[in-house]
């Protein structure tokens, strides 16, 4: 065999051999440093993180107001929840607090998207939404109560969480357009709040804005032509009346307090 040959060969073998020696060099020295500072977590590329069903909406643009001027010093809240996936939403207003001593009015309307193909049975929508004020009682079905949206669907449930409640849930589902009207009324005590109080409440449920869909317009300008005015028909006499036992004199009874 030629000289340079032979030498070219013997090079190649030694610089593998140093190659082997430097990676396992390496190996050793990535096993000793595992042992004395602790091997980092894998973490394996899996499914995302499920999204929530509901997103609550940061700044909330209201497009229905209540407006009861009795409860003019009571807590109120406005939110907006979309469904990421189904493009639903669910406007929430309340007044009052969930769980004080005074009277608490919460009224959700659920325009539902893809997220759902029909509403459910009136007891199962409530329960499912009363879980935060502990209901003590299952949801029991009382006598529909004729209101401006039509009639409603009427349940019964008490509280057991800090002052026990007596609550008065409804719902009143339309199917063009595709909305739901739900909530509760409740007061402390064992006493519900009167069925013509829940009336008169919602006959203050009004539109701001239909947005994309001129099909809720329509229904809420159809309701103000049902409207009673809490029992005062003419809208030039009253257009908004005070109604004795709306929201100030259920207070004034839980104070102890007698009635102007």
């Amino acid at each position: 065999m030629h000289p340079g040959l032979r030498s070219w060969r013997d090079e190649v073998a030694a610089t593998l051999v140093r190659l082997l020696a430097y990676l396992g060099g390496i190996a050793a020295l990535s096993i000793l440093a595992a042992n004395l500072f602790g091997a980092p977590e894998v973490i394996a590329a899996g499914e995302p993180a499920p999204r929530p069903d509901w997103i609550e909406v940061e700044r909330p643009h209201p497009a229905f107001a209540l407006s009861i001027p009795e409860a003019a010093d009571a807590a109120s809240g406005y939110a907006i929840r979309r469904h990421p996936a189904g493009g639903g939403r669910k406007d929430i207003l309340s007044l009052g607090q969930a769980q004080g001593t005074g009277p608490y009015l919460w009224v959700e309307i659920y325009r539902p998207g893809r997220e759902t193909e029909k509403f459910g049975e009136a007891a199962t929508e409530l329960a499912a939404r009363a879980g935060d004020l502990g209901p003590a009682d299952a949801v029991r079905s009382d006598e529909p109560v004729d209101s401006k949206f039509g009639p409603l669907t009427v349940v019964k449930f008490t509280t057991a969480r800090e002052t026990g409640r007596s609550c008065l849930g409804f719902v009143r589902a339309f199917d063009d357009p595709r909305l739901q009207i739900s909530g509760w009324f409740c007061q402390a005590g064992e006493n519900f709040v009167e069925r013509s109080t829940l009336t008169c409440a919602l006959d203050r449920l009004t539109l701001l804005a239909a947005g994309s869909d001129p099909k809720v317009g329509v229904l809420f300008a159809q309701a103000e032509l049902a409207r009673n005015f809490c029992g005062h028909r003419s809208t030039l006499l009253a257009p908004t009346p005070k109604h004795r036992a709306l929201w100030t004199a259920i207070d004034r009874k839980l104070r102890g307090r007698a009635e102007p």
